[in-house]
């Protein structure tokens, strides 16, 4: 699972395995916290996270919503 970008100590990850992985979502790491986020709906869909840091991790989908999406629907890397 490639990392799309870091900041402030999370690291952001996609699988690209849409077949085994929906709805449309990355993966967030931070020290021993992961947590999975749906990009359209910025909902946790998996684990647990800071809530100040899943913050961060919520505005930066929001601000990178088109580009995560359609690394998604065409299932190419690219780092954001």
């Amino acid at each position: 699972m490639p990392v799309i970008t870091s900041f402030n100590g999370i690291s952001i990850r996609m699988y690209f395995q849409q077949s085994e992985h929906n709805p449309p979502h990355i993966h967030a790491y931070y020290g021993d916290y992961i947590v999975a986020v749906a990009i359209k709906t910025l909902e946790v869909i998996e684990g647990d996270f800071p809530p100040k840091k899943l913050s961060l991790v919520r505005k930066w989908i929001t601000d990178n919503e088109e580009d995560l999406l359609r690394m998604w629907e065409n299932q190419e890397f690219k780092k954001l």
